[in-house]
């Protein structure tokens, strides 16, 4: 069955920082399964955006609908606790720092099961075997579940947050430059990984990068943003085979001549 509703509606959207605008007159509609990539250069409005779309920052302007069993609510107006839920039932939220996502001297195994006990989750046994499934899942040996994220490298680090994010089987997650950092192998093998979970779980997910090579691998559809404006948007392939907008041109070819 088709979805009738999106899971994520915006609609003019716009956070301000006293008189300038972070980013304004967003639109655009994400569906379950969907990866959305918001791409752009340092400055560009990127990750003001992702953090309104988020509700880390406020939305001044437009309004963003998210789809909840009533219809479409306006995030606006959820109060704080009701966002707070949503954090802790439908929504993940990956950092481009994974000492910002991770409780970094908890243990794997600990990292993973405290959103399960955030839900109610009491047996011991069961929270282990789940975290175990998760390590698994995300190509972490079984065997460091007691070792803390410390401990680990660059890419388990982020491969750790994933799995303390997606859990709990939240519907939609927030991705901020999850590869930054990362040497080029590791960045294929999380940028596989994701792929094949959102594929797996049915997630919607809108990540922000600066890497349109990112975007072209993981997401169906990018918007390009400048000085906090959408100025191209579309299917992934489009965008960067046939870019409109003199920026995004820009983009692409200076991606090409490095």
């Amino acid at each position: 069955m088709i979805d009738e509703l999106p899971l994520l509606s915006v609609r003019n959207a716009g956070h301000r920082y006293g008189t300038t605008y972070g980013c304004r007159g967003v639109s655009f509609d994400l569906w379950p399964g969907e990866v959305l990539a918001v791409v752009g250069e340092s400055g560009s409005g990127k990750s003001t955006l992702l953090s309104m779309l988020s509700q880390r920052l406020s939305t001044d302007e437009g309004d963003i609908r998210y789809r909840t069993p009533g219809g479409m609510t306006d995030l606006s107006s959820l109060r704080e606790r009701e966002v707070r839920q949503l954090w802790r039932t439908e929504w993940g939220f990956v950092h481009q720092n994974s000492a910002d996502g991770l409780r970094m001297h908890v243990s794997a195994g600990g990292n993973i099961g405290e959103p399960l006990m955030a839900n109610g989750a009491r047996h011991y046994g069961a929270i282990r075997a789940q975290a175990e499934e998760w390590l698994s899942r995300v190509e972490i040996p079984i065997d460091r579940i007691d070792d803390a994220p410390a401990t680990f490298s660059g890419g388990m680090r982020q491969r750790l947050q994933i799995a303390r994010n997606l859990v709990f089987g939240p519907r939609l997650v927030f991705m901020d430059e999850p590869t930054s950092g990362l040497d080029v192998s590791v960045q294929a093998r999380l940028l596989d990984l994701i792929r094949s979970l959102v594929a797996d779980l049915g997630l919607a997910v809108i990540i922000v990068t600066h890497d349109l090579a990112v975007a072209r691998l993981i997401s169906h559809r990018t918007l390009v943003m400048k000085d906090g404006t959408v100025i191209e948007s579309g299917l992934t392939d489009r965008v960067l085979d046939d870019p409109q907008a003199a920026y995004t041109q820009l983009l692409v070819s200076s991606i090409l001549q490095g």
